[in-house]
């Protein structure tokens, strides 16, 4: 169950990276009010999405503890994130407070999956 755990969380690290890359690659373009939300940033909120969930099942099955208070404000960080990268998705040019918004958000979530213990 170890080793399925773990291929999850590096998946989830995956989606991740693919959300943050194409938030980071933009910012220029947000600066200038150009910014669009790619087609790599709504995958990498959607893998988010599964592998967290696949995640708390595993480590539920697992009988390993799960801080529901912790997974459900991340749930919720997320859902926000991928609401607005979805609505998004079409347009030419996002304004920069979205763009930023989902920048600063996936940060929290990062920041809220490493510190809160």
């Amino acid at each position: 169950m170890d080793v399925l755990i773990h291929l999850f969380v590096g998946l989830h690290i995956v989606g991740i990276g693919a959300l943050l890359g194409g938030f980071l690659s933009q910012m220029k373009a947000m600066s200038a009010g150009e910014a669009r939300m790619t087609p790599g940033m709504l995958h990498g909120a959607l893998t988010m999405l599964v592998t967290g969930v696949a995640l708390v099942g595993l480590n539920q099955a697992d009988d390993n503890s799960v801080n529901t208070v912790k997974i459900g404000l991340k749930l919720a960080l997320l859902i926000v994130i991928l609401g607005l990268v979805y609505v998004k998705r079409d347009e030419e040019k996002v304004e920069s407070a979205a763009f930023g918004a989902v920048g600063a958000l996936t940060t929290a979530n990062i920041f809220i999956a490493v510190l809160w213990t």
